[in-house]
């Protein structure tokens, strides 16, 4: 094709399956490279190398944490700059060379790991195939689902990038690569969608980085206590999760990760209280199923927090709201045990705590042998000793299944702990203690800020279009827009999902 003939170049839109074709005259090498990375809006990891071929300037783009880089210098810059000249395809070693004169088919393919290859004074765009592949991929440990990814991050943050653009292939996935620490100047990268993502959002993150002047940050935890808007409060203000998957769905909502090196975890923002709460399994399941887990969930979170409270005050105060029967019972496991309940409550809990950490710190065949022989020894001793009531044991055991039940690990532990002030106020006041420090408890939650948005969204402030995905989990395809509290840039996910009817008659 000649420099002096015109074509057509498309232009993406906010969604990539919209497309508009635009004639444009023939841009030169310069403006095809700064079209290139206006259109990944400046990623960081869009790499550009220089050489000369044909005796002519050739510039390669390609986007680092999705190719080969050791294939890259192998097979296509080392051939390049031994011959030097000659047929490109001919040149390289490999069998997947392209050409076309679509930038934007270039872009599509730059995301999916080719290389691309631009040539001074000419229009042919040659793209190569060189994929990263991932050889060891480890199965998530702390976040275990039956039907979805078994992938988890690792602890380099070329392949956590990787992993997170498999999943959105697309250029409008802009990463944001810095370091932080005068020390050890530990590398991190803010990972969004340009297109979607509110730049405020974007912006508040930034801006409370570049504030943090510190020797070294180790973890992602130490990101989450600089940037959190409330250090003392026992809720969780982000997410920490090892799920590539997760956090491809979160980037889709119009939040922002936070990727660090030498973590498998990544830190997402901001979230509600109820993103804790949410799994990828409830999506990969139908709607019924996927509603009735997160359903059990919220359950679970009422009875690690409220159910051993609940057990004092009854006993201590308000045993009238139990049928007499029952009464009679606990009344005869409670005759020999010389603690009140208060007491009972806390031994238990703080074994129960010990044995936990003692299985985390555990190899894992010696920790399921202390979590099994450890609470069937302890608990048959403790109550044959008449320290603990059976009744006590009974709701300890309750309360310690319901917090595995969480699954986010911040949220159950962080429930575990608000739990024994409940129980003070429980054994002091009885049932209306318990509603005196769930009153408190709510007012925080109201007041509580996760960068700035809402915590307890979409309940307050109230958002009824935002409930179809919060104690229940409608069909995806009711699920028509975004939550309005990130204020995305675009809200709609999809325009008329399902456009067959149901008792339309076959054509």
């Amino acid at each position: 094709m000649k420099s002096s003939d015109k074509r057509k170049k498309r232009l993406p839109k906010p969604l990539l399956s919209d497309m508009e074709e635009i004639e444009m005259d023939v841009l030169s090498l310069e403006e095809k490279i700064s079209y290139i990375s206006e259109s990944l809006f400046n990623t960081d990891d869009l790499k550009i190398r220089e050489l000369t071929f044909n005796n002519k300037k050739m510039v390669i783009l390609f986007i680092d944490s999705v190719i080969d880089n050791r294939n890259l210098q192998l097979n296509v810059i080392k051939p390049i700059i031994e011959k030097s000249a000659g047929d490109i395809q001919n040149v390289v070693n490999s069998n997947n060379v392209k050409e076309t004169v679509y930038l934007d088919e270039a872009l599509c393919a730059m995301v999916d790991g080719h290389c691309l290859l631009l040539m001074e004074d000419s229009d042919v765009l040659t793209y190569i195939c060189i994929p990263k592949v991932m050889r060891d991929r480890s199965e998530p440990i702390n976040e275990k689902v039956i039907r979805g990814s078994h992938q988890s991050f690792t602890e380099n943050i070329t392949e956590n990038i990787h992993l997170i653009r498999e999943r959105i292939s697309t250029p409008m996935l802009t990463v944001k690569y810095s370091s932080l620490g005068k020390t050890s100047k530990t590398k991190y990268a803010v990972v969004y969608l340009s297109h979607l993502t509110n730049p405020e959002i974007v912006k508040t993150i930034e801006e409370r980085i570049s504030y943090i002047n510190v020797d070294s940050v180790q973890s992602p935890g130490y990101f989450e206590e600089f940037l959190e808007d409330s250090s003392f409060s026992p809720f969780p203000q982000y997410i920490n999760t090892e799920r590539p998957d997760r956090v491809a769905g979160n980037l889709m909502e119009g939040r922002v990760a936070l990727v660090m090196e030498g973590s498998p975890t990544v830190l997402l923002l901001p979230v509600t209280f109820f993103s804790f709460f949410q799994s990828t399994e409830d999506y990969n399941n139908r709607s019924l199923i996927g509603s009735f887990i997160r359903f059990i969930r919220l359950i679970s979170f009422i009875a690690t927090l409220c159910l051993p409270a609940f057990y004092i005050a009854v006993i201590s105060y308000n045993y009238e709201i139990i049928p007499v029967e029952i009464i009679f019972s606990i009344k005869s496991s409670l005759e020999y045990v010389p603690f009140p309940p208060l007491i009972e409550a806390a031994i238990m809990q703080f074994t129960l705590e010990l044995l936990r950490e003692a299985a985390v710190r555990l190899p894992n065949p010696v920790a399921q042998t202390i979590g099994v022989v450890g609470g069937l020894v302890i608990g048959t001793a403790v109550v044959e000793a008449n320290l603990v009531s059976n009744t006590m044991l009974i709701v300890v055991a309750i309360t310690a299944i319901s917090s595995f039940v969480i699954p986010s690990n911040e949220m159950s532990t962080s429930v575990r702990i608000l739990g024994f002030p409940l129980m003070i106020l429980a054994a002091l006041f009885g049932v209306f203690g318990i509603v005196i420090g769930l009153m408190f408890l709510l007012i925080h939650m109201v007041n509580l800020k996760s960068l700035g948005h809402n915590y307890l969204y979409p309940l307050a402030p109230l958002d009824l279009n935002a409930l179809k995905d919060t104690f229940v989990r409608l069909p995806i395809w009711l699920m028509k827009e975004r939550t309005k509290d990130l204020k995305p840039q675009y809200m709609w996910k999809m325009t008329n999902p399902r456009g067959w009817k149901k008792n339309e008659e076959s054509k």
